[in-house]
């Protein structure tokens, strides 16, 4: 059995020669007249262009609300007090999204494509609405809390009903549009925050997210189909796995802003403890967060969610920490440092569209370059971003360079793992593997996020502080998460493997 599901023997990539030209592409139609494999055209027009709105519309409304919120948070905190609680908008949003993700085969099964992804837009919508009216902090998170569960289920929706509305042909494109989003929320959402806050209009923020839900809720009823024909049967929730899976992600958050060095390993070592069970419960469950296949070490779908894991890692001290290093360290204003920092957004969204057009052995091509890229990236990084009071552009030209590439390294591969891994389960799982994707995704930004914070801290970032300490960390965190793609390079190679 292939990594498609089909039996027989399949010629083997060879990385370094030129693939053999594949028969014509074609797609089978019901009357047995076929078609060429359609390109970005087909995916742009018609019906399935307002389908590729819709499924993209709410992973980027998601992704611009993460930005929005980080950039008006100071303001948010200024006019209805709550300090002490500042990163639990982060933690409850994060550790929320993750239960959405973890719910949407659920809801998918009970509402169908058309009322599940109304009514996450609906949520969304309801816990922006509470965040624009909050009066303390506690309500705020009530609404944050809201907006994540929501926002967890647009995203998993968004990977799950790419295989239900569009034909397989057309699946690395889609994918490639809906993880762009990420790309374009990085370039949008700090603008959009930054504008409101300087208007000192932060509620109205979440107001036009309202907005764009209602929009989305209605997109949805349009062109969504209401019931998925090939569903499988209901299964019982995996309760169990769930708790595990959040435990871990609110230890990580907990240690990541203790100041106590012990606090910072007693929560990592917690999250470790808790993924181990939850990696047991797994393998002995018969309701999965994550396909069966997911934790055997020696697998290729093991493999190559690792890969998909250390990859997005790679990414999180760039998306945390480079605005602060370019301001401190390299003398530049909030607003250029901030889109600085968004160049690795925009080379992910860049490799993302360039590469899904990818057919036979080129996307093993591509999966396999992603990680040698990124780390090329982290490598140049960890040399130039330290270099406090550098001479102007004359360091940042490179170090720019480096970012996007990084983001352009992990963006090729982006597409194909994720079609890799929907195309190696069978039918009775693509439902648990479409919302492990995005369970995936979020688990991996909190276990970067407070990684990176832990990594910083005892690097120097506050104690001694200043460009010595933030020159350190800068250092430090380049310097070891650069294992992360390093270890993806051989995840890469097995995954791929025939």
């Amino acid at each position: 059995m292939d990594l498609d599901g089909n039996s027989g023997r399949q010629p083997v990539c060879n990385l370094w020669e030129s693939p053999p030209m594949p028969p014509t592409d074609t797609i089978e139609r019901g009357n047995g007249v076929t078609d060429a494999a359609p390109g970005w055209a087909a995916l742009l027009s018609g019906g399935n262009a307002i389908r590729s709105l819709t499924l993209a519309g709410g992973v980027a409304l998601h992704a611009t609300n993460v930005f929005i919120a980080t950039t008006i948070m100071p303001s948010v905190v200024k006019d209805i007090g709550g300090l002490p609680y500042y990163a639990w908008n982060t933690t409850a949003f994060v550790v929320l999204s993750i239960l959405g993700s973890a719910l949407s085969t659920k809801l998918l099964r009970i509402a169908g494509p058309r009322g599940a992804y109304a009514t996450a837009a609906m949520l969304f919508g309801l816990g922006s609405s509470i965040c624009a009216i909050a009066p303390t902090m506690a309500v705020f998170l009530i609404g944050r809390s809201l907006q994540g569960f929501g926002g967890g289920l647009m995203l998993a929706f968004a990977y799950a009903m790419i295989r239900l509305v569009f034909h397989e042909s057309l699946w690395p494109r889609a994918i490639a549009i809906v993880s762009g989003m990420w790309g374009v929320a990085t370039l949008a959402g700090p603008a959009i925050g930054g504008v409101f806050a300087e208007w000192g209009a932060w509620r109205a923020a979440f107001w036009a997210l309202v907005a764009l839900s209602v929009l989305f809720a209605m997109l949805a009823g349009m062109v969504l189909p209401k019931r998925n024909a090939g569903q499988s049967a209901a299964s019982p929730l995996p309760g169990l796995q769930l708790v595990l899976l959040v435990a871990a992600v609110l230890a990580l958050s907990a240690g990541s802003i203790a100041r106590d060095t012990l606090l910072n390993i007693a929560g990592v070592t917690g999250a470790v403890m808790f993924v181990a069970l939850l990696m047991q419960v797994e393998r002995r469950s018969a309701n999965r967060i994550f396909p069966a296949d997911a934790f055997k070490p020696f697998g290729r779908l093991f493999a190559l969610y690792a890969t998909m894991l250390l990859l997005e890692v790679t990414v999180t001290p760039g998306e945390i920490f480079v605005p602060l290093f370019f301001q401190v360290l390299h003398g530049q204003q909030p607003l250029v440092a901030g889109y600085l920092a968004a160049i690795i957004g925009g080379g992910w969204t860049v490799g993302s569209i360039m590469s899904s057009g990818a057919s036979g052995c080129e996307d093993v091509r591509y999966i396999v370059a992603s990680p040698i890229l990124a780390f090329a990236g982290m490598a140049v990084l960890t040399i130039l971003v330290p270099m406090a009071g550098s001479d102007g552009w004359t360091v940042l030209v490179p170090i720019s360079g480096a970012l996007a590439c990084v983001g352009f390294g992990i963006g090729i591969a982006w597409p194909h793992l994720l079609s890799r891994v929907l195309k190696a389960v069978g039918p009775d799982e693509q439902d648990v593997a479409s919302a492990s994707l995005t369970t995936l995704q979020l688990f991996a930004t909190a276990l970067g996020a407070a990684t990176a914070g832990m990594v910083a801290n005892l690097a120097g970032l506050a104690t001694p502080g200043g460009i010595i300490g933030i020159s350190r960390a800068a250092l430090w965190l380049f310097a070891s998460f650069a294992i992360a793609p390093a270890l993806a390079v051989m995840m890469a190679r097995r995954g791929t493997r025939t």
